[in-house]
Order: structure tokens, then C-alpha cells, then sequence
């Protein structure tokens, strides 16, 4: 080989570039294509994929108990009938605690809320701060408007209307419908997509989906752990402040506990707010202390310590898929999103192994060649 063939001529190199550009261009386009039909799809199904996803979730939570009966000798279908009637005696005992108390001061919650944004814009705007009143001021009524709203909306209930009192009831009995047929049958199902995909394909489907089963069943059993720690913390907390409204509150910050980082931050301003509020300054600071002391032990203890190699997700992987599932399809989206892109998250390692042990199995016939080629 001459010099003048090793050399390659500007343009060609140019339009090898340009080549590249265009495949990878016109790939992006099919691949935001695909997206955009998967979006259409759930969208016009959400109605279906919503308590299909919600039974997935709880069912995730209430097969180990299933799995357990069933090593014990005890028939399927018995076991997954004791395990749904237990739960569901548990969560009606707790609703039926804590709804009363909760319904009654959720106006006195959001009253709070709105009396302590109102506190903290005659302090920023007062001495010794003086800042600007306007846009203070608009922010804060912003806040305060969709705080009254929300409070208007749980104090009224979901039940306003028949309709909505309808759908409601429809989709809980869907849910734990659905929820005792994954318990009771759920373990013929990975076998049947074996059987189905063949031995090459449905394989591979079947690790990635039982892989995503575990994975959503540790962030949710870990994730009500860490939850129920944190409410019981900042609930003791507030109540040995002496907080009229400590047990709503602890239970604002367990279900805000689902919603990683956002849920709690939003549950700590809260409870922070509220106890200006309702007792002084000086224990709206401990409130905040304890707060934060409560955010920190779950962000750098037990988040990372229980849910170990469930999720190995970046706070800031989840911080953006709240952010968009919230942005998408509001409180619900925010719920589901986490435990979404962890399964996405689980297949792509899945996938990434696969490549990897392809490369590492092509690896040793191209170091051969390579060496056939040297000797000669």
C-alpha cells in the first residue's frame, strides 16, 4: 500500500461523517416514533394499565406471604384468600383509626400551611431582611391558592359526586380483584412465557421480568419501611412539641414517602409551616431541625442501607422521573414513576450483560485471528 492510498481525501471523510450522522438521525427519529405510539397507547388505555399497575404494585407486596403459606403445604387459593383478607382487615383497622382524625383537621392543615407562608412573607419583607413585597408576595399567594385547593378537595372527599364515588369504588374492587389473582396464580405465569417465547426468547423474557418483580417488590417493601420510620420520627416529634396536629401530619409524611426526595421535602415544609403556626417560632425551628435530621437519616442511612441493590438508581435519575411522571399524569405519575424506571432501568442491565458476555465470547476468536495474522 502506496502513501497515496493511505491518505483519504477530505470529502470523503466529510461525507463518511455526514453518512453517520444521517443513520443515527434517521434511528432517533424511529426510535421517538415508538415513544410517541407507546405514549398513545397508555394514554388511551390508562384506564385499564392503572389498577393492572396498582395490583402489580400491592401484589408485589403480598406474595411473599403467599409464597411462604404455600411451602407450608397450604393450597394456592387458600393462602392468597388468607393473605387479602388479612391485609385488607389491616388497612380498613387503620383507616378506620386514623381516618377521623385526619378528615376533621385537614382544613386546620392546610389553614396552617397558608398562615405560616403568610408569617414567613412579613418576616423576608420586615426587618431586618426588607425585600422586595411583589414577587414575594405572588409566590406565596400562589402556594396558598393551591393549598386551599387542595384542602377544599380533601375535605370534600373523593366522594362528591356519585360518579367519581362510582369510579373509585369500581377501580378498589378491580385492584384487589386483580391483586388476589396475582398471588394466587402468579407463579404459573414466568413458566408459560417460558413455554411460549421458546427456548431462546422466552427465557430471556421471563429473567428480565422476574428480575423486574424483584426489584419493584424491594423498592415498595422498602420504601413503606422507610416511610413508616420517617412518619413515626416527625410524628413523635411534633407530638412532643406539643402539635395539635401531629398524627395528620405523620400521616402526610407517610404516603409522601412514596414520592422519593419531592414527597419529602413537600411533608417536612409542611409540618414546619403548621407548627409556626400552631405554637411559636422557636418550635417551628426544632420542627425543621428534626425535619431535616429525618431527611438526612433517610438519605444517607436508610434509603441506601435498605434498598441496597434493589434500585442502584442516581438521586438524580429519580429526582427527573418524579419531576416528568408528575408533569404527565400528576400525583399518580410521581407515585409510579420510580418504580418505572427501575424495571426500565433493571432490563438495560439486563441487556448490558448480555453485550458484555457477547463481546467477551467474540473477544478470544478476534485475539486469534489477530495472532493468525501476525504470524503470517
Amino acid at each position: 500500500m502506496n502513501e497515496q492510498e493511505k491518505i483519504r481525501d477530505r470529502g470523503v471523510v466529510i461525507d463518511a461523517g455526514f453518512a453517520g450522522m444521517q443513520r443515527w438521525g434517521l434511528r432517533i427519529i424511529v426510535i421517538a416514533a415508538a415513544a410517541w405510539v407507546i405514549g398513545w397507547i397508555i394514554g388511551h388505555s390508562w384506564m385499564v394499565l392503572y389498577p393492572v399497575s396498582l395490583a402489580l404494585i400491592l401484589a408485589t407486596v403480598l406474595a411473599p406471604p403467599v409464597v411462604w403459606l404455600r411451602a407450608r403445604s397450604v393450597p394456592t387459593a387458600l393462602a392468597a384468600a388468607m393473605v387479602m383478607l388479612s391485609f385488607i382487615g389491616v388497612v380498613v383497622g387503620i383507616v378506620a383509626i386514623l381516618t377521623p382524625q385526619v378528615a376533621d383537621k385537614s382544613g386546620e392543615v392546610a389553614a396552617g400551611a397558608t398562615d405560616g407562608l403568610q408569617k414567613i412573607r412579613d418576616w423576608v419583607t420586615g426587618e431586618p431582611l426588607n425585600l422586595s413585597d411583589g414577587q414575594i408576595t405572588r409566590a406565596i399567594e400562589a402556594v396558598q391558592e393551591k393549598v386551599a385547593s387542595s384542602a377544599s378537595a380533601i375535605s370534600s372527599g373523593v366522594f362528591s359526586t356519585i360518579g367519581t364515588a362510582t369510579s373509585v369504588i369500581v377501580n378498589l374492587i378491580l385492584i384487589l380483584m386483580l391483586t388476589f389473582f396475582f398471588i394466587k396464580d402468579g407463579h404459573k405465569f414466568l413458566p408459560w412465557v417460558t413455554t411460549l417465547g421458546g427456548a431462546r426468547t422466552g427465557s430471556h423474557v421471563a429473567e428480565v421480568l422476574n428480575r423486574s418483580w424483584n426489584t419493584l417488590g424491594g423498592f415498595i417493601r422498602t420504601q413503606t419501611l422507610v416511610a413508616f420510620i420517617d412518619a413515626v420520627i416527625i410524628g413523635v416529634g411534633l407530638a412532643i412539641l406539643g402539635s395539635p396536629l401531629a398524627i395528620p401530619l405523620a400521616v402526610v409524611t407517610f404516603f409522601g414517602g412514596y414520592i422519593p426526595i419531592i414527597g419529602a421535602f413537600v411533608s417536612g415544609a409542611l409540618a414546619v409551616l403548621v407548627t409556626l403556626v400552631t405554637n411559636d417560632p422557636k418550635d417551628a425551628l426544632i420542627a425543621l431541625i428534626i425535619v431535616i435530621g429525618v431527611q438526612q437519616l433517610e438519605g444517607n442511612v436508610l434509603s441506601p442501607w435498605l434498598q441496597g441493590k434493589n434500585m442502584n438508581l442516581h438521586a438524580g435519575v429519580v429526582l427527573m422521573s418524579v419531576t416528568a411522571g408528575g408533569t404527565l399524569f400528576g400525583i399518580t405519575g410521581a407515585f409510579l414513576a420510580v418504580p418505572v424506571t427501575a424495571t426500565i432501568a433493571e432490563i438495560l442491565r439486563y441487556t448490558n450483560e448480555h453485550i458484555d458476555d457477547s463481546v467477551s465470547v467474540l473477544a478470544p476468536k478476534v485475539d486469534s485471528k489477530a495472532a493468525e495474522t501476525l504470524d503470517d
